[in-house]
């Protein structure tokens, strides 16, 4: 007993030890991006990340504090060394709203990375999309090999990747995908405070979808622990953007409020947070500067580089205590002091669209139209083409056209599909001169399916995937890594390897291509027909073969129904 008494001090001092011994080993940053847009509407980007010092690839963990559990056990079981998935409703108006921060395409995306561990992938793909499906409640079940692909050069891996085998990367789209509050519900739950405190308090399902946009994502990729990488951490990175039309809410103003966007305000930050902080886009023109002002007003500015050009937010800083005193909420607002702007907005460097031409049920174009506005820059740009398998293309219609000429592309990688098994794949890298339009055309003829592989609404059409566009744009301004290190979460997920230049990946709208479709009436009409004729003519026949007929004597009765018939007669009822 005596020797329990001198080793409890030392058991006790050894449980103490250093503070930073026992620090947990997860971080989770918090930010929310408010960017007013030139056509009155306005942008809220909210990114969240949460970082897991232990490499998944190698450890067994076994306890998690920050970082979600049920995610973290998947990409252990499925060997996963890089997921990103996204949900979205709306299309990023990119002539309008300028280049998006982190644009998805309409519906849901899906895109892998594999370990060189893996031996079956498609195995490991099939069980994660249901998986998946589970967990973020939708309908990702229905990826199948029919709308899977396996890209070559479009998709490279974002975090620390040694893999070079596209073997092991698998893409998906459902461009039909519907996202509601089931989608977001279990995407709140992913954050370490929930939606109760912090930047996810405004996170009201009814605000968030009576947008113009609205894009959900989780992106899980191995980054570097520390300067030297000597170390391996797992990156949770949650993003989501809105875009409210505040201009016509308004009734022509464009006064803003987080009050006025989500219904909610700031109370206080998420109490496990190591950062959480507001940025506030001020990087209006100098026509344009004194038309707005913010409040409440803020000492801090940053100046932050994004998409190639010096960028000024003011920021509030929801960790400082000052920040709560003078009141327990934060509304940050920008009001309109009246005036008009400097003109019509000015077209961004890089965009593209894309539609369908022709006419009839059997043959049609798919054509992409590609700008780059850039005024003596020219630069590549990586093209991917996703096309199910019930639109034939004639791969020798292909054409590329740039200023009335030819524009031979010096990659290209196709696919072609198989009925019912997979979709074509087209990959191109093409090269844009300076402020030229570049047309890509290619013809298709229709498929006739079976009658039960239509939709129960045939005659709304057949969703096409969009076009997927990676490009390397030039950068105004050459950006350091220091300042890349010091910028907020939005600007670092697309990092740079020059300052020379910026990546950026957008997407064109999904195309609606009707099908021939057969009258689905005939078969009821047949039918009807059948159960008619049946019920008459057998039912009649059947009835006469063996119903027995007698014959009914009327003088039976005598006195019993002679009194019937009397006492019926004095009630007033029919005789027998």
């Amino acid at each position: 007993m005596a020797a329990v008494w001198l080793l409890l001090p030392l058991l006790l001092s050894v449980q103490a030890g250093d503070p930073s011994e026992r620090r947990p080993a997860d971080s989770f940053r918090e930010e929310l991006l408010l960017t007013p847009l030139r056509s009155g509407d306005v942008a809220a980007t909210f990114q969240f990340r949460t970082r897991l010092d232990s490499d998944l690839r190698h450890q067994r963990v076994s306890h998690y504090r920050l970082f979600p559990k049920v995610l973290g056990q998947v990409i252990s079981k499925y060997s996963i060394q890089e997921l990103h998935l996204s949900f979205t409703q709306g299309f990023w108006r990119t002539r309008s709203w300028g280049p998006p921060l982190l644009q998805a395409p309409a519906g849901a995306e899906l895109w892998v990375w594999f370990q060189e561990s893996v031996k079956d992938v498609d195995k490991n793909w099939k069980e994660l999309t249901n998986i998946l499906s589970g967990i973020f409640c939708a309908s990702l079940n229905f990826i199948d090999s029919t709308n899977t692909v396996t890209p070559t050069a479009s998709f490279k891996p974002l975090g620390l990747a040694n893999v070079t085998d596209h073997h092991l990367l698998r893409y998906a789209t459902l461009p039909r995908e519907i996202v509601c509050t089931e989608n977001l519900t279990p995407w709140k739950k992913l954050l370490p405070c929930g939606s109760k405190v912090g930047l996810a308090s405004l996170l009201e399902a009814e605000r968030l979808y009576y947008s113009s946009y609205h894009s959900q994502s989780v992106h899980i990729r191995p980054v570097c622990r520390d300067a030297s990488c000597s170390a391996v951490s797992w990156e949770l990175r949650q993003t989501l953007t809105v875009v409210f039309d505040m201009y016509t809410n308004g009734l022509g103003k464009r006064d803003w409020s987080l009050f006025k966007m989500f219904a909610r305000t700031v109370t206080e930050p998420c109490p496990l947070a190591a950062q959480s902080k507001i940025y506030v886009d001020s990087g209006y023109d100098q026509k344009e500067i004194d038309m707005f002002e913010v409040t409440p007003s803020s000492a801090l500015d940053v100046k932050v580089p994004v998409h190639g050009d010096q960028r000024e937010y003011m920021l509030y800083d929801l960790l400082e205590p000052e920040l709560f005193n003078t009141s327990r909420n934060l509304n940050v607002g920008l009001k309109w002091k009246g005036g008009s702007d400097s003109g019509p907005p000015q077209p961004p460097v890089f965009h593209a669209e894309r539609y369908v031409s022709g006419y009839g049920l059997q043959t049609g174009v798919i054509n992409t139209m590609i700008y780059n506005n850039h005024p003596y820059r020219a630069f590549p740009v990586m093209f991917l083409e996703t096309v199910p398998w019930y639109l034939r293309l004639y791969i020798h219609t292909l054409t590329i056209m740039t200023k009335g000429k030819d524009n031979k592309p010096s990659y290209i990688h196709y696919m072609p599909a198989k009925d019912r098994q997979r979709p074509h794949l087209l990959e191109m890298l093409i090269q844009l001169p300076p402020n030229s339009i570049t047309k890509i055309s290619i013809e298709f003829e229709r498929a006739l399916l079976k009658w039960t592989e239509y939709p129960p609404d045939p005659n709304h059409g057949f969703y096409i995937s969009p076009s997927v566009l990676s490009v390397l744009i030039p950068s105004v301004r050459n950006v350091k890594t220091d300042e890349l290190e010091a910028s907020p979460l939005f600007s670092t997920l697309f990092p740079s390897s020059d300052g020379s230049s910026y990546f950026m990946r957008l997407y064109t709208e999904p195309l609606l291509v009707n099908l021939p479709t057969p009258d689905f009436s005939m078969p009821y009409n047949v039918i009807c027909l059948t159960c008619t004729v049946v019920a008459v003519g057998y039912g009649s026949f059947y009835n006469l073969l063996t119903r027995t007929f007698q014959v009914e004597d009327n003088k039976k009765g005598g006195l019993a129904k002679i009194i019937a018939n009397i006492i019926r007669r004095l009630r007033g009822v029919a005789p027998l």
